[in-house]
């Protein structure tokens, strides 16, 4: 299945939660926090202006972003796999190489 996510939304596949410390103490399930980055998968068309215009998303496909501990509350699955669809304003960041 693929999802197009409508208007200024983006759709965003989080990265792999960390199963160790810095330290190197090994973590379990339920003590790992859902890491606040990921990959963009797909992107909306635009936030559509009052005036009729579409302003254009920044970010694009492929991008690594960082978004707010309580972003993307609308998680969802396809696939088996849990993707997460939130507004391009709930990003924070673009992670650059």
């Amino acid at each position: 299945m693929k999802l197009r996510p409508l208007h200024d939304r983006v759709v965003i596949r989080r990265s792999e939660e960390e199963t160790k410390t810095a330290g190197g103490i090994v973590l379990p399930g339920s003590a790992a926090e859902k890491p606040n980055q990921g990959e963009i998968v797909a992107v909306g068309t635009g936030r559509v202006l009052d005036n009729g215009d579409v302003r254009a998303i920044a970010v694009s496909v492929g991008d690594k972003v960082v978004f707010g501990p309580y972003s993307g509350s609308n998680a969802i699955k396809v696939d088996g796999e849990e993707l997460l669809v939130m507004s391009e304003s709930e990003i924070l960041a673009v992670v650059e190489a």
